[in-house]
């Protein structure tokens, strides 16, 4: 079996992994990375979204093999509940979702958007979400936390 290193939230690990491992199911099941959860296994909603060298991707369409010698940023990674990432936390106050499946996935693909457009209008912030589904909101909340987060985070950008 091939094995891989990989920095997920800032720690290595060594893995022997079978081929067809998928890397959600690495992440999960052999790291505890727990936050990112299994949503349709085929690409399609985006709840298992993760950062993969600072670009998102669906961890459910990449075998772990092929993340080999790559750093990883999960949901858990970006922040802590005494220490909210301004993503996380604008969609805590928005009241951005409801059963909380897609949450994940909608804060990676939302941080991921505002690196190449900071101050994104609604359409853009629909348009950067399309691959991430929620089958429980209206999306309006959702955007209105996006709004939210890319404020605070141009704040913290500019206060820094």
């Amino acid at each position: 079996m091939p094995r891989i290193t990989v920095t997920v939230d800032g720690v290595g690990y060594e893995e022997e992994v079978e081929p067809r491992l998928l890397l959600v199911h690495l992440l999960r099941e052999r790291l505890g990375k727990t936050g990112t959860p299994v949503g349709c296994d085929t690409s399609n909603c985006g709840a298992c979204t993760v950062m993969l060298d600072g670009k998102t991707v669906k961890s459910c369409s990449v075998l772990a093999v092929q993340a080999d010698g790559c750093d990883i940023v999960t949901i858990e990674g970006l922040g802590s509940p005494g220490s909210m990432h301004p993503m996380q936390r604008a969609f805590h106050e928005e009241h951005a979702l409801q059963c909380g499946y897609c949450t994940p996935g909608m804060v990676m693909a939302a941080i991921d958007l505002l690196r190449d457009t900071p101050d994104p209008s609604e359409e853009a912030i629909r348009e950067g979400l399309e691959g991430n589904l929620c089958r429980c909101t209206g999306y309006c909340n959702i955007v209105r936390a996006v709004r939210r987060g890319a404020q605070e985070m141009g704040q913290a950008v500019k206060s820094s």
